[in-house]
C-alpha cells in the first residue's frame, strides 16, 4: 500500500491523529490492507509522512483498542487476522442509516467494549516506565523476595501506602496498620473473618456496589438497604430501621454508583452511631482520586476519633485491574487481631507486583499518573456528556458529578433499564442497568456508562449513535406492544 495515501491533510477539519486513524480504517474496509498484513512501525510511519511520533502513536492506540490492529511486540503490529466483513468506505448512505459497527468482543483477546465499567484508561498507562521498573525489580530480586511473603503484604509497599494516604487522604497511620490484600474482596474477606459473624446485620447503600453486596451475602451477612439521596446514605433511615446493626459499608467520597458525596453532618452522625453501638464502618474510598475540580474530599477515616472505621482502597482503577491488589487500613487497636487472622486467609500473592507498585509510588510516578488521569478523565467525560446531549437530547438525563470514571444517565419512566442494557449488550455495548445496583426495586431506571477508554470524541460519537439506535428500537417495541 502507498503510505502517502494515509497522510493526513493539515487543512482538513479534524485532528491529524483522527484523520490517520480513519484512513487506516477505510483502507482495511476497502481491502487495501488485508487481515494479517504488517503495518509500519510508529517511528517509520512518522518519518515517512513527516508526522510527530505522538500523532501516529495515538492513532495506533485507537486502532489497537478497537481491534483493527494487533500488537505483537518485537514482531511488529499487524491488521487483526479476525477482521471480516467490514462495510466498504464507499458506502456513506449505509453508514448514515446506522452508526458504524465497532469490533465485537470476539475480535481480539482483551478487547474493551464501548461504555465498559470499572476500567481505567489503559491506553494512557505509562507502560514504558512500568516495564523499566519491572526489569529493575527482577534484576534486584533478593533471597527475601523469593521466600514466603509476609501475609500482611510487602513492607515497602505498606510504607508507601501509609505515606500516600497521609498526604492525599488526610489519614494518619503507620505501615503496621496497612494490610495489602488480593483485591477489594480480599479486604472484605479479612474484615468478615476477623470482626463479623455469619448472620450479622449491616447497613448497605441502596443503590450500592454490586460485587461487595454479593460477597457479603455469600459470607452469610444480612444487609439492610439504606436509601441514598443527594447527601449520600440516609443515616436517619438506618437508625430507624436497623439501629442495632453491627456494621455499615459506605462509599462516602464518591458514592457507587450515583457519584454523590456523603455530607459532613451525615458523616458525623454515622461515626457517632458506630461509636455508640460498637459497630464497624467499612469505608470503600471508591474513585476518590478522580475528582476533576479541586482537591479530593477528605476520607471518612480522617475524622475517625473512635477507631471504628476500616478504610479500603484498591489499585484496580488507579493503575490496572490485572494487579488484583487492594489494601485495608485498620484502627491501631485491631492490628494484632488482624495479624493473627492472616494465618487463615489468602494473602496478597507474589511479592513482585507489590514491589513494582512500591517502586512506582516511591519514585513519584504514582502521583504524576493520578494528576494526568484527572485531567484526561475530565476531557473524556466531556466527550461522552456532549455526545449524549447532542445525540439523545431529552431522552436521557445525565446525573451531574464531580469525579469518577463513569456517567449515570436516568431514563424516562417508560423505559426498563434492564431490558435496554440487555439489548445494548447484544449490540456490543457494555452499559449497565442501574436497577441491578438496588437490593429491591429501583425508583427510577438508568444506565451506567464507563468513559475512561473513549480515546477520541469521534469514537465516543460512534458508540453513542449505536446506543441511540438501541434506544429507538426499544422505544418502538414498547409502543408496538402498548
Amino acid at each position: 500500500m502507498d503510505l502517502q495515501l494515509l497522510k493526513p491533510d493539515a487543512g482538513h477539519d479534524g485532528p491529524m491523529y483522527l484523520q490517520l486513524y480513519r484512513r487506516y480504517r477505510n483502507a482495511i474496509a476497502q481491502g487495501q490492507l488485508a487481515p494479517g498484513d504488517r503495518v509500519p512501525s510508529v517511528r517509520s510511519l512518522a518519518s515517512a509522512l513527516n508526522l510527530a511520533r505522538g500523532t501516529v502513536e495515538l492513532a495506533y492506540q485507537m486502532l489497537t483498542s478497537e481491534g483493527y490492529f494487533v500488537a505483537r511486540g518485537a514482531a511488529g503490529t499487524i491488521v487483526s487476522p479476525r477482521i471480516t466483513g467490514l462495510p466498504g468506505a464507499g458506502e456513506p448512505k449505509a453508514a448514515r442509516e446506522a452508526p458504524p459497527a465497532m469490533p465485537s468482543r470476539d475480535t481480539a483477546p482483551g478487547d474493551i467494549l464501548p461504555f465498559q465499567l470499572g476500567l481505567p484508561a489503559l491506553d494512557a498507562f505509562p507502560r514504558k516506565t512500568w516495564a523499566r521498573l519491572t526489569g529493575r525489580c527482577l534484576r534486584t530480586l533478593d533471597t527475601a523476595a523469593m521466600l514466603y511473603p509476609h501475609p500482611a503484604g510487602y513492607e515497602p509497599l505498606r510504607r508507601a501506602i501509609a505515606t500516600y494516604l497521609g498526604v492525599s487522604r488526610g489519614i494518619s497511620c503507620s505501615h503496621e496498620q496497612v494490610f495489602v490484600t488480593g483485591g477489594y474482596r480480599g479486604a472484605l474477606d479479612l474484615v468478615c473473618r476477623t470482626l463479623l459473624q455469619p448472620g450479622d446485620l449491616g447497613w448497605y447503600e441502596d443503590p450500592g456496589y454490586v460485587h461487595a453486596r454479593h460477597h457479603l451475602l455469600n459470607a452469610g451477612m444480612r444487609l439492610a438497604p439504606i436509601p441514598v439521596d443527594d447527601e449520600g446514605m440516609n443515616v436517619a433511615v438506618g437508625l430507624r430501621v436497623a439501629a442495632d446493626a453491627r456494621f455499615a459499608v459506605v462509599t462516602p467520597t464518591h458514592q457507587s454508583p450515583t457519584g454523590v458525596a456523603l455530607s459532613l453532618p451525615r458523616r458525623l452522625e454515622l461515626l457517632e452511631w458506630a461509636k455508640a453501638r460498637g459497630a464497624w464502618i467499612i469505608e470503600d474510598d471508591y474513585d476518590s482520586e478522580f475528582r476533576y475540580h479541586g482537591r479530593p474530599l477528605p476520607a471518612l477515616k480522617s475524622l475517625d476519633a473512635g477507631g471504628r472505621v476500616l478504610y479500603t482502597g484498591t489499585f484496580s482503577k488507579v493503575l490496572f485491574p490485572g494487579l488484583r491488589l487492594a489494601y485495608l487500613v485498620a484502627p491501631s487497636a485491631l492490628v494484632e487481631r488482624l495479624n493473627l487472622a492472616l494465618n487463615h486467609v489468602p494473602g496478597p500473592g507474589s511479592i513482585l507486583p507489590q514491589a513494582m507498585v512500591a517502586e512506582f509510588m516511591e519514585q513519584g510516578h504514582f502521583a504524576r499518573h493520578l494528576r494526568k488521569m484527572r485531567t484526561l478523565y475530565a476531557t473524556r467525560r466531556g466527550y461522552l456528556v456532549d455526545a449524549l446531549e447532542r445525540v439523545m437530547g431529552d431522552r436521557l438525563y445525565v446525573q451531574p458529578q464531580a469525579g469518577g470514571i463513569h456517567v449515570l444517565a436516568y431514563l424516562p419512566q417508560e423505559h426498563g433499564d434492564r431490558a435496554l442494557a440487555a439489548a445494548a449488550a447484544a449490540a456490543g455495548l457494555a452499559v449497565g442497568a442501574l436497577s441491578d445496583w438496588y437490593m429491591h426495586n429501583a425508583e427510577r431506571g438508568g444506565l451506567l456508562m464507563g468513559f475512561a477508554n473513549f480515546v477520541s470524541a469521534g469514537w465516543t460519537d460512534d458508540a453513542t449513535m449505536r446506543l441511540q439506535v438501541v434506544l429507538e428500537r426499544s422505544r418502538s417495541s414498547t409502543r408496538a406492544t402498548s
